[in-house]
């Protein structure tokens, strides 16, 4: 269902445009409700449009020839989904798919496009996201690379609760393990280590936060150096 947009946008990066900008913008951005499992786009598919999520949270997902998939980024109210149309490119290899059910504020690509050829605050906005990340892309990387699937975990739930913003989350392992491209059976050893130590608690596809500033020390470097880069270069993603 599109309903007429109330402002505030309730998003990071169109909060911080000019009066203007947000003026000139208002009657083109559409409120659309999110389910949790939808593709936004599909890997190598056309980008008809920019998500400005207000609530729900989206993975961006690369996958492989022979079926195996991971997330490369994970994207809330903090940022936007589709950047390519930005580019000139119209697609990227990975697909888009919600995680966490919510809102997004829908901007046609054509429009986006012209804000961004305008120069001024959409732009700048735009490319310092872009900016952040990449750098969240690239850390993911490394942690997927270096770090065991217990700081694998921590991270991705620290990142998690940033953007959901509640200490409950539905969450199965087996999707977990989905977007760490790890087995199910890793996610299950390493959550029922995190749960001993009294930094969660889950239950059948529920994780509750019980000790976040334990869970934090706990974690490896990769969710500080995310989180700096989003601090350093975007407003504040309130937890």
């Amino acid at each position: 269902m599109i309903t007429e947009v109330p402002w505030k946008a309730r998003n990071g990066l169109l909060e911080t445009l000019s009066n203007e900008e947000c003026d000139r913008l208002r009657s083109d951005l559409q409120a659309v409700e999110l389910p949790v499992g939808k593709v936004l786009y599909e890997a190598g598919s056309p980008q008809p449009c920019m998500y400005f999520l207000r609530s729900a949270v989206v993975s961006m997902m690369y996958t492989s020839h022979n079926g195996d998939c991971v997330e490369i980024a994970m994207i809330g109210s903090e940022g936007l989904v589709g950047t390519a149309v930005l580019m000139d490119c119209q697609s990227t290899p990975s697909s888009a798919v919600v995680q966490v059910a919510g809102e997004a504020l829908v901007l046609k690509a054509d429009i986006a496009d012209r804000e961004f050829k305008r120069g001024g605050q959409f732009q700048f906005m735009a490319v310092r996201y872009m900016q952040v990340l990449l750098a969240q892309m690239a850390q993911t990387a490394v942690c997927n690379r270096h770090h065991s699937v217990e700081k694998q975990l921590c991270r991705w739930l620290l990142m998690c609760h940033d953007r959901i913003g509640s200490d409950v989350m539905q969450l199965t392992q087996e999707m977990i393990a989905t977007r760490l491209g790890v087995r199910r059976e890793g996610v299950t050893e390493a959550a029922g280590r995190l749960q001993e130590l009294g930094l969660i608690r889950y239950t059948r596809g529920r994780i509750w936060i019980v000790n976040r500033e334990r869970l934090e020390r706990h974690c490896c470097e990769c969710y500080g150096v995310i989180r700096a880069e989003y601090d350093r270069l975007l407003p504040p993603i309130e937890t």
